[in-house]
């Protein structure tokens, strides 16, 4: 039952994933947004504010070292995740949607979307990991995070203005189409508003049952905890980057997990810079640095080479292995 639960859970997950990408689209066409800032904003904060409520419930809730620990675990996990698995899922499903015929392997992207975003994130999380060298000195502690909060601000604005591509081949409305009810701004906040709340339902019911079959299989805690709850908590980014890569829009499914991962090293991160000891130590330090690692190289492909291709972004995969390697070499000594 725990595993028909499961995948009913991922399955509420995608299908929230489909209902709000169609929001999504919509409310960014008639914002007369372009695909980079809807894909970098919207739709990047949108599915990035849920998993954003949990560290902020474990350190305001729950006043203990533990529960700074997890929050601290969280918010140092999840760029972790976008950088490393979100970018490896995205390229295989490149990869398996050119096979089935679907699209074909070359990447259609906006390069400048794609190097301000990853230049923005290195050096909002940078900031923040080399904060914990001084994470005693707590009046500057602050006003690291004060200005990390003011950069996101910043990119926003930034990101409004730039130029790009605008949204084409949008599809109708699905509560139009079940419904009846006309295309109106009003009925794409429900629709965008429902698909969110579905999309945390399923996300904390795969992280139930995901703990269930894992004790019943005997897996770890340290594992449950650091790897496989945060693959949940990530699962609408890698979501909504699938859906839109199958229908050849990369612009929106690269700036989803880019623009996500700038908002994931801004208010949360500042957030645990203020609240917390902020003392990066052990494999929150690992996977700091294998988020920067992966992120500086698309990066620096994207800026020399003004493209990307699904093989650079699968390289996400071996910096996820690496972190999985190194907390299987720990886990004993632990």
């Amino acid at each position: 039952m725990d595993v028909v639960m499961l995948a009913f859970s991922l399955g509420l997950i995608l299908f929230s994933s489909v209902v709000f990408t169609n929001g999504i689209e919509l409310l960014g066409s008639r914002l007369k947004m372009n695909q980079g800032a809807t894909g970098s904003i919207l739709a990047a904060v949108g599915t990035a504010l849920p998993e954003t409520v949990i560290p902020v419930i474990a350190i305001l809730v729950y006043h203990d070292n533990t529960a700074h620990l997890v929050g601290i675990g969280a918010i140092a996990g999840s760029p972790f995740m976008l950088g490393t698995l979100a970018f490896f899922v995205t390229g295989a499903a490149v990869m398996i949607y050119a096979m089935l015929g679907r699209r074909t392997m070359t990447m259609h992207i906006e390069p400048e979307v794609v190097v301000r975003d990853l230049t923005f994130f290195v050096g909002l999380y940078g900031v923040a990991v080399l904060t914990t060298f001084v994470h005693g000195i707590v009046p500057l502690r602050c006003a690291l995070a004060a200005g990390v909060c003011i950069s996101y601000i910043f990119y926003v604005r930034q990101t409004l203005h730039s130029k790009g591509l605008g949204h084409e081949e949008v599809d109708a409305l699905h509560l139009s189409r079940m419904l009846g009810v006309k295309e109106t701004g009003t009925w794409i906040t429900v629709q965008m508003v429902i698909s969110l709340l579905i999309m945390v339902l399923g996300a904390h019911m795969f992280v139930g049952y995901v703990k269930n079959v894992s004790f019943a299989m005997g897996v770890s805690a340290l594992v449950l905890s650091i790897i496989i709850t945060p693959i949940a908590t990530e699962l609408p980014e890698k979501c909504n980057s699938v859906i839109w890569v199958g229908r050849r829009k990369d612009i929106m499914a690269l700036g989803n997990i880019t623009g996500a991962m700038v908002f994931q090293s801004s208010f949360p991160v500042a957030f645990g810079m203020m609240f917390t000891p902020w003392d990066l130590r052990g494999a929150p330090m690992v996977s700091a640095g294998l988020a920067l690692a992966s992120a500086i190289m698309v990066l620096i492909w994207v800026k020399v080479r003004k493209s990307i291709s699904p093989y650079l972004l699968m390289t996400g995969g071996l910096f996820y292995g690496v972190f999985i390697a190194y907390l299987c070499l720990r886990a004993p000594a632990s």
